[in-house]
């Protein structure tokens, strides 16, 4: 399922989501910019490499750009190809403005770039000697869609279902769509080895658990959960 809109008004314009997904989205550009050995240099100094991160392993002088630290942040504004990016920002695209009005701007910067060092964590301390850099911004967006499953669960979304060659658009609520890809996460994060290349499922489901814990820390006061149209009253 391809999630392309949903029937949530916000009532302020959603600016940090939208300085989030354009800063992605130039620095996707930079990287098609360079030549394959400066990109590979590029995705291991600012990628997050576990075994760097925990000092078991260092790099070479010329992809020591920043500290180990910094690429816990850095990690979430490079993505792997255009699937990758276009993915991540359309979830994004679709599910932070929500997230966001429900916070307020400062508070949702917060709010993501946590989601976001939480879902790096789940995934690096399993494996500390690992040395496959990881990059993306699925695990902060990740705990955008655990908060907008609390706070929206029953909002319509339309999807795309790809049938063969045939996209079809379905109208869902939000907890089947969510919860469905939660699941799907949990089962990928069983069946693959973490420290192979590949999706970082574990981080997937570390944001978005972190993002539904700390919804009740970083939302306003006054703002709900469980909002939206309750398809047993419709």
């Amino acid at each position: 399922m391809i999630p392309i809109s949903d029937d949530n008004p916000t009532r302020r314009p959603a600016l940090v989501s939208w300085l989030i997904l354009g800063s992605c989205v130039v620095v996707f550009f930079w990287q098609l910019s360079l030549s394959e050995r400066a990109l590979h240099v590029v995705v291991h100094a600012l990628g997050l490499i576990p075994a760097v991160l925990f000092g078991h392993a260092e790099l070479p002088p010329e992809a020591r750009i920043v500290p180990a630290w910094v690429t816990v942040f850095t990690s979430m504004f490079l993505h792997g190809g255009w699937l990758h990016l276009i993915s991540n920002m359309l979830y994004l695209w679709v599910f932070a403005n929500n997230v966001e009005d429900a916070m307020g701007h400062l508070r949702f910067v917060v709010f993501y770039l946590l989601c976001g060092v939480i879902a790096a964590f789940t995934h690096a301390l399993p494996m500390p000697f690992s040395d496959v850099p990881m990059i993306g911004a699925s695990g902060a967006v990740s705990g955008v869609l655990g908060a907008y499953l609390l706070l929206h669960p029953w909002a319509q979304v339309t999807v795309i279902i790809p049938i063969g060659i045939i996209l079809y658009p379905v109208r869902l609520p939000a907890a089947v769509i969510l919860l469905s890809w939660f699941g799907l996460q949990l089962l990928y994060a069983r069946l693959s080895d973490p420290g192979e290349a590949g999706v970082a499922f574990l981080a997937h489901v570390g944001g978005f658990v972190a993002g539904m814990l700390l919804l009740f820390l970083f939302k306003r006061r006054g703002v709900r959960l469980f909002r939206g149209r309750n398809p047993a009253r419709r």
